[in-house]
């Protein structure tokens, strides 16, 4: 490299592909708490989090390895598992008295149905304000899992491939078929645990 180029080398985080800080800037500058939402292929992370000088502060957070506490016994990974980490994360929001946020994705792609805006619709669901566009939200479906129950389906003939694909779920002895009924049950015990003053954080 030339001296004196004016080249000036990314920020470390910014060349590991983990923050984008251009967004992240105008994200600070907004004043408003942020909806943080990652995930990785087992799991997901909806977070509310303040910018503070010190560092930033986080106000509330769900993990989708909680939802076990509320008999959910689908994978953590999946959309259902986001809406309902989303879910649980808006409504310890709300009991906090955190009303709104704006949503941080980090280096998510914003594609429509992603796993990303499932968790935004729980926290939606939940109450809170954020700004959004609805036609990036996920089908009511799709939150469901009406498409992993299809799959399920069309692999029943094949107990070999049916047992390779859903090992957590017959695990935990859920058929996937009933993976429907899995998630009402999730979401009105998430739902009772707030109603009847339980644990929210």
């Amino acid at each position: 490299m030339a001296e004196n180029s004016g080249y000036c080398a990314p920020y470390r985080r910014r060349r590991e592909g983990k923050t984008d800080y251009k967004a992240r800037k105008a994200l600070v500058l907004s004043g408003k708490p942020r909806l943080v939402i990652r995930g990785t292929l087992k799991n997901m992370t909806v977070q509310v989090v303040m910018a503070k000088p010190e560092g930033d502060e986080v106000l509330v957070s769900a993990h989708s390895r909680e939802l076990g506490k509320y008999e959910w016994k689908g994978s953590n990974g999946n959309l259902p598992a986001a809406y309902l980490t989303g879910l649980l994360c808006g409504f310890r929001a709300k009991a906090k008295e955190v009303p709104e946020a704006i949503s941080d994705i980090g280096l998510h792609s914003p594609s429509k149905g992603a796993r990303v805006f499932a968790a935004l619709k729980g926290v939606l669901d939940a109450g809170m304000n954020v700004p959004h566009s609805d036609e990036k939200l996920p089908d009511e479906k799709r939150i469901k899992g009406e498409h992993i129950v299809k799959y399920a389906k069309d692999l029943a003939s094949d107990p070999e491939a049916y047992q390779s694909r859903f090992p957590k779920y017959l695990k935990q002895e859920l058929p996937p078929e009933n993976l429907l009924e899995n998630l009402e049950k999730t979401k009105k015990n998430i739902l009772s645990s707030f109603k009847s003053g339980g644990k929210k954080s």
